[in-house]
C-alpha cells in the first residue's frame, strides 16, 4: 500500500513546494517595487492600505526610517 501511495506523495510534496516559491517569489518582487517607487506606494495605499502598513513597518523595524514620512 505504500508504495501506491509513493508517487502521489511527491507530486503533492512538489505541488506545496512551487506554491511557496512562487509566494517567495511574489513577496519579494511586492516587497521591491514598493521600495523602489513612489507612485506604486501611492497607488497601493488606495487598494491595500494593510499591506502598505505592513511595508512601512518592516522597513523601520530593519532600521530603514523616513520612507513613511517621505510619502
Amino acid at each position: 500500500m505504500t508504495r501506491t501511495m509513493e508517487p502521489l506523495a511527491k507530486s503533492i510534496f512538489k505541488g506545496i513546494l512551487v506554491v511557496a516559491l512562487v509566494g517567495i517569489f511574489g513577496a519579494y518582487f511586492w516587497f521591491n517595487k514598493m521600495h523602489t517607487s513612489q507612485d506604486f506606494r501611492q497607488t497601493m495605499s488606495k487598494k491595500f492600505p494593510f499591506i502598505l502598513e505592513v511595508y512601512y513597518k518592516s522597513t523601520e523595524q530593519s532600521g530603514m526610517y523616513g520612507i513613511r514620512e517621505l510619502d
